[in-house]
């Protein structure tokens, strides 16, 4: 698996989550990670995107409940959900540029 996604989960509606994304060796070099999520029935859509210089980029729905964050030294990529409601719920996928290559994706589902 070259994008190792995880952190999905039940979680109840007011809730949090956090995921993590990180890349294998092969793909360690990275300009842009970020996270994407498919709701059932719905397109993919952007959640939130991060450059190697650490600049973020929110969908304006995710802004304020949503943070997206790095850690260097691991190579990872977070994404912090607070306030979670049952509209969240999705399959969320970690996403790479260049590429772009996308992950596996993880479940996320929020309980009323």
């Amino acid at each position: 698996v070259q994008l190792q996604a995880s952190g999905g989960g039940l979680v109840q509606a007011g809730g949090s989550l956090r995921l993590s994304c990180t890349p294998s060796r092969s793909i360690a070099n990275w300009s842009r990670m970020g996270w994407y999520r498919q709701a059932p029935g719905k397109q993919r859509e952007l959640v939130a995107t991060i450059t190697n210089f650490g600049v973020a980029n929110y969908a304006n729905s995710m802004r304020g409940r949503f943070t997206i964050s790095r850690d260097g030294a691991k190579n990872t990529i977070y994404l912090q959900m607070n306030h979670l409601t049952p509209e969240d719920t999705a399959v969320y996928y970690c996403i790479r540029y260049p590429g772009p290559l996308w992950g596996q994706g993880t479940l996320v589902t929020v309980s009323s």
